[in-house]
């Protein structure tokens, strides 16, 4: 039997961000195929399941976020700025331009123009809700800079982002990123340890 992972995330998690490269391969490690599925989080998957914007929760709640974010780049060793310069920020626009990777380029392109887009935020200081800065990474990631962005605006691209959306609330996705492996749920980047022992069953 296939295996197949089913990838929820938003483009603007820093945990998506610290989670993504070692998800990717672990994956190519079990020969697992990954369906790419960038859904709405703040509009629609938040106010579905109970979570709030980061403005709205509790400062224990955000002091303790900001611990655990300082931890864990530390721990991985990857850089993150912990008050990046464009942040919140709306990540649909660089949601939809990773779809339209997938559809037109592929689950790779996809998946490594998703790794510039949250380094994009949580390193470089950029603004992924700028049009110039999207179009600017997809011609780094040889995508076709302008011309993705703009099938990024299709309909086909639109309605595949709210089947996300409506697909992952639907199978009680309540963070990012999170994974689903043959219905069983893993929230996190620090439950990779858990889907990885998943994998390895067969």
């Amino acid at each position: 039997m296939d295996k197949i992972i089913d990838y929820y995330f938003s483009p603007s998690s820093p945990w998506t961000y610290l989670g993504h490269a070692r998800f990717t391969a672990l994956a190519a490690r079990h020969g697992a195929r990954i369906n790419v599925k960038p859904a709405d989080f703040a509009g629609a998957v938040f106010p579905a399941t109970g979570g709030l914007p980061l403005a709205q929760r509790p400062k224990p709640r955000q002091d303790y976020r900001l611990a655990e974010l300082r931890r864990w780049s530390s721990y991985l060793g990857l850089p993150l700025n912990l008050h990046p310069r464009y942040f919140p920020v709306a990540a649909d626009a660089a949601a939809r331009m990773i779809i339209a990777a997938d559809l037109k380029h592929g689950t790779a392109a996809a998946l490594d123009l998703a790794g510039r887009v949250m380094a994009t935020v949580w390193v470089k200081e950029g603004d992924i809700a700028d049009a110039n800065s999207l179009a600017a990474l997809a011609a780094q990631a040889r995508l076709g800079g302008t011309a993705l962005l703009q099938r990024a605006e299709h309909e086909d691209v639109r309605n595949r982002y709210a089947r996300n959306t409506e697909e992952a609330v639907a199978r009680g996705v309540f963070g990012a990123p999170f994974y689903i492996y043959r219905d069983e749920p893993f929230w996190g980047q620090d439950r990779l340890d858990f889907l990885d022992r998943a994998l390895a069953r067969e």
